[in-house]
C-alpha cells in the first residue's frame, strides 16, 4: 500500500507557503526551524477515493499532516464493520493517537482525491526536542483530538437524532470557517452511510432528516453541495435537545 515519495527538501520553506500552515504548524517557528521541517517533510503522490492512507495494524512510523481533502479513520467492530472514529479536514494531523503504539491502531481512508504530507516521526520526534514550540503545539493538537473525540460520543449518547445532525454540520461548518472558506456552503464528501456510522443512527434516518431539515428551510441540499440557510435555528436545535 506504500506510494513513491517525492522527497522535497530542496523547497523554500514548503510549509510556510502552504494554504494551511497555521492550522497544522505553530507561528513563530524562525528561518531555521523552517528550514529543518523542509528537510525531513515528504509529500505524497494524490491518495485517490477510498485509498488507505494506512491501515490499522501497519507498523508506525509517521504522522501525516492533511493539505487538502477529506479522509476517514476508523476501527473495525468484532462483527467485521467499520466504526468511523473521526472525519480528518486540511490542517489535521493524523497518526498522533498512535505515537506510543508500535502499530496504526485505526485505519485512515480517503473520502476524496487528498494532499498529503508524511512527516517520518524518528527525525520529527528529535526536531521537537529541539523546539519547544513545536512540541507544544503537537501536545494542544493531540489535547484537541482527544476533546473532540469525547464531544462527539457524548452527542451520540445523549442528544436527538436531529440534534446530533445539526450538531455535525455545525462542527463542520466551525472548521471550513476556521481554515478561510465559506461556514455555509460547501462540499460534504461524507456519505449518508458515514454520517449514520458517526452519528450511530440509521441511513434511512439521516435521508429523512436532510428531507425534514429542507422542508423547515435550514439548508439545502444537492448531492453533495450543502447550503446551510439558517445557523441560528441549527443552534436552537442542538441547544434544545
Amino acid at each position: 500500500m506504500s506510494q513513491t515519495l517525492i522527497d522535497i527538501a530542496a523547497l523554500q520553506h514548503v510549509c510556510e507557503q502552504c494554504g494551511i500552515y497555521k492550522l497544522c504548524m505553530p507561528a513563530g517557528l524562525g528561518s531555521g526551524d523552517l528550514d529543518a521541517l523542509d528537510n525531513l517533510i515528504k509529500r505524497r503522490r494524490p491518495l485517490e477515493r477510498g485509498q488507505h492512507l494506512y491501515e490499522s495494524g501497519d507498523d508506525f512510523h509517521a504522522i501525516f499532516a492533511l493539505r487538502s481533502g477529506t479522509l476517514k479513520t476508523y476501527v473495525m467492530t468484532e462483527d467485521g464493520e467499520e466504526h468511523i472514529v473521526g472525519i480528518k479536514m486540511p490542517g489535521d494531523l493524523l497518526g498522533l493517537s498512535d505515537i506510543n503504539s508500535p502499530h496504526y491502531t485505526r485505519s485512515a481512508k480517503a473520502l476524496e482525491t487528498c494532499s498529503i504530507c508524511e512527516i517520518p516521526y524518528d527525525r520529527f520526534a528529535q526536531l521537537t526536542r529541539e523546539i519547544p514550540d513545536l512540541h507544544h503545539h503537537i501536545l494542544g493538537m493531540m489535547s484537541r483530538e482527544i476533546h473532540q473525540e469525547q464531544d462527539r460520543v457524548t452527542m451520540c449518547k445523549n442528544l436527538s437524532a436531529e440534534a446530533r445532525l445539526a450538531g455535525l454540520l455545525l462542527l463542520i461548518s466551525q472548521r471550513f470557517l476556521q481554515r478561510g472558506f465559506s461556514a455555509t456552503e460547501f462540499n460534504l464528501s461524507m456519505s449518508r452511510s458515514d454520517i449514520a456510522n458517526m452519528l450511530g443512527l440509521a441511513v434511512e434516518t439521516i435521508s429523512r432528516l436532510f428531507t425534514q431539515f429542507q422542508e423547515h428551510g435550514l439548508l439545502e441540499v444537492e448531492r453533495k453541495h450543502v447550503k446551510l440557510l439558517d445557523l441560528h435555528g441549527l443552534e436552537q436545535m442542538l441547544r434544545k435537545s
